[in-house]
């Protein structure tokens, strides 16, 4: 009697609930690299090999901890390329009599596990992810008769269950959230903290030269992957950011410094959402360093905020949405993309910054992915879609269930407001406050129109001008209303004008990408299940 275990990408934990209480001795774990996660999305260089490596470390660990892994490799000739192939082979090699599985993260995904007790003539369970605090059934029970979804009260309830920083019934601090103290700029310190960067050993050497000669025309690069592999160094790196970076997260959690991609983050993000830390576990780590001292109360609360708050919020909007929420588009937006969102060859030099470090890293930080990325793409007026596969493909942290209410509710607003109560839109003054962006640019960000203003000025003013029926009757959109209200026609006619020629050279830009990126999309709207 063999129970067959698949074990899958963003599973990477012991702590598993599908190998809780399993015999090691009749168990055998399946773990596969496969074409229909490799492929569905142009998926960054560096994403690939951090998550393929993790795998292939995370097998070896489970082979020291005395699991029998079956392990295919995406090489392997037999390699039929979907889990549920490989799985129909793995049940035939180990006469396999039952699957147990942790479930899944993303809703195609869960389409295939449910498939799988008509599939096979075996009993297959599928168990609930304990890595997270609320699970579905609560999340719903939570959403029940609400006219708004909020992340505040969804939070503060988070808050009461874990008890992370909590006296009794009320908040540690006397308030539940410090984020008005988070948005200071920064300034160049020579004693800024920088992450562990992890030289790649010889399984990640491997993975290096099998991403990079199949993969070779994917966006980005693998020469900087310094990413941790094994849970060994994730906890390595989280030690070195509760030390050395927590204690000034807070403060500068929303600036920006062009040459400087990390700052004060964590950069914890891809192994939380892998599996090779865990969240909980984490977070009471950062809540200890609070309570000894080390660390202000504005920056314990602002990292624990946006991990049992905004992830385990996003991840039940995803769920709460259903599999039809990929296709909102609210501000019916149908530009696409621009190319240089690939190519980082721009001369707005915040965005340059932003992809050219995404190009690197496959990283970028939360406000450079809302407010400059995702910031231009809702001015702009691109398709959400394609604004949703970029980022899917490009950051290595980027899982659909994480990334699709962020980049269509949070940033692109094209939900409506399910998510965000507003759209997160703001002209180039907001950057220039924020980062030293502006005055390395080529264009002016105090000009609103004409030559050589910010095209995040005007095209800030034409998205207000062209949303003005869906958006205006918005109460925190009232101030730009106003404003846009005293303005004379001739001065409107002027920010259309502006508007109009930028996305006339944005069209331009991306002739080349228009046929892939319409591919893509539909290729992804066919898989969905």
């Amino acid at each position: 009697m063999t129970t067959l275990i698949p074990v899958l990408g963003d599973q990477l934990s012991h702590a598993l609930s599908s190998l809780a209480g399993q015999d090691k001795a009749t168990c055998v774990i399946l773990m596969a690299e496969l074409d229909e996660e490799t492929s569905y999305v142009p998926h960054h260089k560096s994403k690939m090999a951090f998550i393929l490596s993790a795998m292939r470390h995370h097998a070896e660990d489970l082979r020291s901890a005395g699991w029998t892994v079956d392990y295919v490799k995406l090489t392997d000739s037999e390699n039929s390329g979907s889990f549920t192939g490989e799985l129909a082979r793995a049940m035939e090699r180990h006469s396999a009599s039952a699957i147990c599985v942790t479930e899944a993260g993303e809703w195609r995904v869960k389409a295939m596990l449910d498939s799988w007790a008509d599939r096979f003539d075996v009993p297959v369970e599928i168990r609930s992810d304990d890595r997270f605090l609320c699970d579905h059934a609560e999340f719903e029970s939570w959403a029940k008769d609400r006219k708004q979804l909020r992340m505040e009260y969804f939070y503060r309830d988070m808050r009461r269950k874990s008890q992370l920083l909590m006296d009794g019934d009320a908040p540690v601090g006397g308030q539940w959230n410090f984020d008005a103290e988070n948005r200071k700029p920064a300034k160049r310190d020579l004693a800024m903290p920088q992450p562990l960067h992890f030289a790649p050993d010889d399984i990640t050497r491997d993975v290096i030269h099998m991403v990079e000669e199949k993969f070779a025309t994917n966006m980005g690069q693998t020469a900087k992957l310094g990413f941790a592999v094994t849970r060994a160094d994730a906890l390595k790196q989280q030690a070195h950011f509760l030390r050395h970076a927590l204690p000034s997260f807070g403060d500068y959690q929303d600036a920006m410094l062009t040459g400087e991609p990390f700052l004060w983050h964590s950069i914890l993000s891809p192994y939380i959402n892998t599996g090779l830390l865990d969240p909980l576990e984490l977070c009471r780590a950062v809540e200890e360093q609070y309570h000894a001292g080390k660390v202000p109360i504005n920056a314990a609360e602002g990292f624990i905020r946006q991990v049992i708050g905004w992830r385990e919020y996003v991840r039940g909007i995803y769920w709460h949405a259903g599999p039809q929420y990929v296709e909102s588009n609210a501000l019916a937006a149908e530009r696409p993309l621009p190319e240089f969102y690939w190519t980082g060859k721009t001369d707005m030099h915040c965005l340059s910054q932003t992809v050219d470090q995404t190009i690197a890293y496959s990283y970028a930080h939360h406000i450079q992915r809302l407010m400059i990325t995702g910031n231009f793409a809702l001015l702009a007026g691109i398709n959400p879609v394609d604004v949703h596969i970029w980022y899917l493909a490009v950051y290595a942290d980027a899982y659909e269930w994480v990334e699709l209410p962020n980049s269509l509710g949070m940033s692109q607003f094209a939900d409506g407001g399910m998510l965000a109560s507003k759209p997160y839109a703001a002209s180039g003054a907001y950057i220039n406050r924020m980062s030293d962006y502006c005055s390395g640019c080529a264009y002016d960000v105090k000009k609103r129109t004409g030559e050589g203003a910010c095209p995040f000025n005007f095209l800030y003013w034409a998205f207000l001008i062209d949303n003005e029926e869906r958006l205006s009757r918005n109460p925190r959109m009232a101030m730009p209303y106003r404003t846009l209200a005293g303005m004379t026609p001739a001065r409107r006619d002027e920010i259309r004008h502006d508007a109009r020629a930028r996305r006339v050279e944005t069209h331009l830009q991306i002739a080349r990408l228009a046929r892939h990126a319409r591919d893509t999309r539909r290729d992804v709207e066919r898989r969905a299940p």
